[in-house]
């Protein structure tokens, strides 16, 4: 099978259950990297089995993040880069569509849009899909927006819900990347308990003016995620937001068509969003997120682990 020109980039830690089937799904790349940070699992293991060139990547707790820091400073072979994380496939369909995508000389990037399982149903409403992402772009004109919320612990150290800045013309592919998750709900809960710090991080920011220098901005008459946050924008000041967010998710958008998983997954959104609020509520009463001292910060070149050279 010949492989296209395209360089993946994987982010990981401790993705034993989820990493085999995502870099299967990426066999079709020439050059598959995984940037992992310090696993304590077989995801190593896992990656080098599969071929892929594995980077560790070592957070100083502020800039960059993962995505970026590899986007800097990997050596990619190929100026198209796709971003997977790894609990995203990339369908025989999709990887068709891309290869007719990359020979386009008017596009520097493509939005995927993902279709999201939850208990082992594709949530197909409540606002969830379409769900565009920005992930095929020549990787030396796209960045990730810094929406700077370095100052919250337990955040992270992967771009999660920024989006890619591009310089250039952006297109949408038509096939689906999916998103299915092998873990339990265990994950599920303590990973958006991280993501509701972030979450609480950027609705001060909102609320105080800060933090949109460097941004992909927000404005109702843009792309789709232009518009999203624009709406981000004008709900953080509404009340009753974890009943809103039941509402809209639920009844509004339909979600109930997704039968008991399409329930539970609204449910779960409100009480992610009553999180939010309350560590909202911290930041701007209690003076305190978890904020990251200056003296646990590590000097910028601390991050700089040894990379593979590129092949001859």
């Amino acid at each position: 099978m010949s492989k296209l020109p395209v360089s993946v980039l994987i982010p990981a830690k401790n993705e034993q259950a989820n990493l085999p089937a995502c870099l299967a799904s990426v066999a079709q790349a020439d050059q598959v990297f995984v940037v992992d940070s310090q696993s304590s699992d077989r995801s190593l293991e896992i990656a080098q089995l599969y071929g892929a060139t594995v980077v560790q990547f070592h957070f100083n707790g502020r800039w960059p993040k993962k995505k970026n820091w590899a986007l800097e400073n990997l050596p990619f072979r190929h100026e198209w880069v796709l971003i997977v994380d790894c609990d995203e496939r990339i369908t025989p369909e999709l990887w068709q569509e891309i290869a007719i995508a990359i020979q386009n000389p008017d596009y520097a990037g493509y939005y995927l849009n993902r279709r999201v399982f939850f208990l082992g149903q594709w949530i197909r409403f409540g606002g969830k899909y379409p769900d565009w992402n920005l992930r095929l772009f020549r990787h030396t004109q796209g960045r990730y927006e810094n929406l700077h919320t370095e100052e919250i612990r337990n955040t992270g150290d992967n771009e999660v819900h920024e989006h890619v800045i591009l310089q250039g013309k952006v297109g949408y592919l038509k096939n689906d990347m999916l998103h299915i998750d092998f873990r339990d709900m265990y994950h599920w809960l303590e990973r958006h308990n991280r993501y509701s710090n972030w979450e609480a991080q950027v609705y001060y920011n909102l609320l105080t003016g800060s933090g949109e220098s460097g941004t992909i901005g927000a404005t109702l008459f843009g792309n789709p995620v232009q518009r999203k946050r624009f709406l981000k924008k004008i709900w953080v000041y509404l009340p009753f937001k974890p009943l809103l967010r039941f509402l809209l998710t639920y009844l509004i958008r339909l979600g109930f068509l997704d039968g008991r998983a399409g329930y539970i997954y609204a449910r779960l959104l409100s009480q992610y969003e009553y999180q939010i609020g309350v560590k909202l509520y911290e930041l701007r009463f209690g003076g305190s997120l978890n904020l990251v001292p200056q003296t646990e910060l590590s000097p910028p070149d601390a991050i700089a682990p040894s990379l593979p050279q590129p092949e001859a």
